[in-house]
């Protein structure tokens, strides 16, 4: 049985492989939304609303910003990222009043997740922001799915049926995350969050992410390891200003 899901997971990087030019292009628009002050928001029910709010979960520790810069409208609302609530998929008026709610103009992008791409709640939404003249994107797994031609830019991720029919959790699951993946990463490289293929803005809550920012550091300046120690301590553990005191050692922070 895992040698038939190993197998089964190819089909998965086909299907990215085949969606490179459309991925690229939402994670240009990504940046361009995250560049004039506005929002990455990923709307989904069951399992895609589960992967858009560990995606948006996981950029703040990441790439330094907000928490208000990715964020998620999953159907069920926060009950239904830790457990699923599979009747609130069908509430198509739920997420268009989320949407007015968190006042989604057109600095925002709105980027629809559902696998069979016929999902009420995330097709309303879509439709209701691009009614509004906000660019939004649909992300599917079935062809021809309602959600696809609904928004602007469509994304479709060709996985084929399940090794578990039905259970959406398997391929079409592990593609949307890698789908989201090099959207959201490739938004912060282009925005600059990004030197060389270092996350200079990561944020050093725990000892793990202070011994990362140290290596960091030795890596981009001359400093030893004690050395780069001291300089983020001294600067408030900002990479980005111990690279700038290592540019201009005339500025004390």
């Amino acid at each position: 049985m895992i040698r038939l899901m190993d197998e089964e997971e190819s089909v998965v990087l086909r299907a990215l492989k085949s969606a490179e030019t459309s991925l690229a292009l939402a994670a240009e628009k990504a940046a361009e939304a995250f560049q004039a002050g506005g929002r990455v928001i990923y709307i989904g029910a069951g399992t895609s609303g589960r992967i858009a709010t560990s995606d948006a979960a996981e950029m703040p520790p990441t790439f330094g910003i907000e928490p208000d810069r990715f964020v998620t409208i999953v159907a069920g609302g926060t009950a239904a990222r830790d457990q699923a609530i599979e009747d609130a998929e069908d509430d198509m008026y739920a997420s268009i009043t989320a949407l007015n709610d968190m006042g989604v103009n057109r600095t925002d992008i709105v980027i629809g997740l559902a696998a069979s791409g016929t999902t009420p709640f995330v097709v309303s939404a879509v439709r209701h922001a691009r009614q509004k003249g906000v660019w939004t994107c649909g992300i599917a797994n079935n062809r021809g799915a309602p959600l696809l031609s609904a928004a602007d830019h469509a994304i479709l991720l060709d996985t084929g049926p399940e090794v578990l029919t039905g259970s959406t959790r398997l391929k079409a699951g592990t593609s949307q995350k890698l789908a989201l993946n090099r959207i959201s990463t490739v938004a912060m490289v282009l925005s600059g969050k990004v030197i060389e293929n270092l996350m200079v803005d990561v944020k050093a809550k725990n000892q793990k992410l202070k011994d990362r920012c140290v290596r960091i550091v030795c890596e981009l300046t001359p400093a030893t390891q004690d050395e780069a120690w001291q300089l983020l301590e001294d600067n408030n553990w900002s990479i980005r200003q111990v690279l700038e005191v290592q540019r201009h050692p005339a500025i004390r922070h």
